[in-house]
């Protein structure tokens, strides 16, 4: 349940886990004697009380986002590099108003809300093009206070959701989910087959598409088969075995081609993703879609260019959404229409401990993890420890 912990003076310095250049977990350093950053006008700032981990915090802390073969870099879409070092991480934040800069209601202090964590470029609500966020060109969650625009603290006030809860629906992975949908059009009725489906981006791909009326038809091990369809997937197919995958995939869906793909895999399985849309065209009543957001299968893919402009597949990049995007969230979360799928939470000063089991998950991993300060952890992160194996498999709600 949602705390009903009062606002506390804000304190000269603060705890922070700290990024100090790229490689191992060793860059990351924590302190309690950082200085606890002051809002500014139309900011708020905010007493966190979790951050779930993403992906993109290792894949950041480890160079590897080139643009170009070769780079050990973080990507710097606008032009010039903005992750700079020290930096703070930690992107999908929850917590709660602690004080606020000029021109923002002091009426807003004490609310308990979700961070939109894009660094926007412009005022512009349906569009992102040089995609930035926090934790990567701002100091982000990994700390005890952050201070962020009024705007893109969205209060969600509702008690039956824990802040960790709150956290592990953070619009890194919601938003981006989204906007894989958004970009490829996916509409009611159709067909969408979600690989890497256990994780973050994955578990918000298969609420979204029942949301809006499609199919999802997910890629991941069969031991976390009853949990994902319990969440909403039409079926689950064994990512293992890629001679037959096609095969299988096709057999799920009664013979009809994959409407749209939402990857997150990339590397040698994205042409057997496109394989499940093009094997029959005259079946088909939209062009095949190819929808990417990742590339934990490895970040190059060979495929035959005249596969994709002899049967028109689209291919969409996402990397982030729109304010557009996360204002319709954080209307389905207060709605209650989207669930956390919260896997565990570790305390910031375990971040190490962390990052190494995010890296070695095994079978039981689904949804996500959440980082909880530690003088905030037995309010909000000791109800969400680590839990036993045979208990994990069930996503938290």
């Amino acid at each position: 349940m949602a705390s009903d912990t009062p606002a506390t003076t804000v304190p000269a310095t603060m705890s922070a886990m700290l990024l100090i250049g790229h490689g191992d977990i060793d860059r990351l350093v924590y302190r309690d004697d950082v200085p606890t950053p002051q809002p500014g006008p139309g900011e708020v700032l905010v007493r966190v009380t979790a951050t779930a981990k993403n992906n993109t915090d290792r894949k950041a802390r480890e160079g590897l986002y080139p643009v170009k073969k070769g780079q050990v870099t973080s990507f710097a879409m606008g032009g010039e590099p903005t992750l700079t070092f020290p930096r703070i991480q930690g992107a999908d934040i929850a917590g709660r108003v602690a004080a606020v800069g000029e021109g923002v209601d002091p009426s807003r202090i004490d609310e308990r809300g979700l961070l939109d964590f894009n660094l926007y470029a412009d005022a512009r609500c349906d569009i992102n093009l040089t995609p930035d966020y926090y934790g990567h060109g701002a100091d982000g969650g990994f700390a005890e206070y952050v201070a962020v625009p009024a705007d893109q603290f969205h209060a969600v006030p509702n008690s039956e959701l824990a802040d960790a809860e709150l956290a592990a629906m953070g619009m890194c992975s919601y938003q981006t989910a989204y906007h894989m949908m958004t970009s490829a059009g996916v509409k009611a009725g159709e067909r969408i087959l979600v690989t890497g489906a256990s994780g973050g981006v994955g578990t918000a791909l298969i609420q979204l598409c029942r949301i809006v009326g499609a199919i999802p038809y997910a890629v991941s091990q069969p031991e976390k088969a009853a949990a994902l369809e319990a969440l909403g997937a039409e079926a689950v197919i064994d990512r293992g075995d890629q001679q037959s995958f096609v095969e299988r995939v096709l057999d799920a869906t009664g013979g009809a081609p994959i409407d749209a793909v939402m990857d997150l895999v990339g590397g040698e399985m994205t042409d057997l993703f496109i394989d499940t849309m093009i094997h029959d065209m005259k079946a088909r009543a939209t062009y095949p879609r190819l929808s990417i957001a990742g590339a934990s299968g490895g970040n190059m893919s060979e495929i035959l260019w005249t596969r994709i402009y002899l049967y028109q597949v689209q291919i969409f990049g996402v990397s982030h959404g729109t304010r557009e995007e996360a204002e319709q969230l954080v209307e389905w979360i207060r709605a209650g229409r989207l669930k956390p799928v919260l896997h565990a939470a570790f305390r910031l000063s375990d971040l190490h401990a962390a990052e190494r089991y995010f890296v070695s998950r095994g079978s039981n991993f689904l949804g996500k993890i959440v980082i909880v300060p530690d003088s905030q952890w037995e309010a909000h992160g000791a109800p969400f420890a680590l839990a036993p194996v045979s208990s994990t498999l069930e996503p938290r709600s």
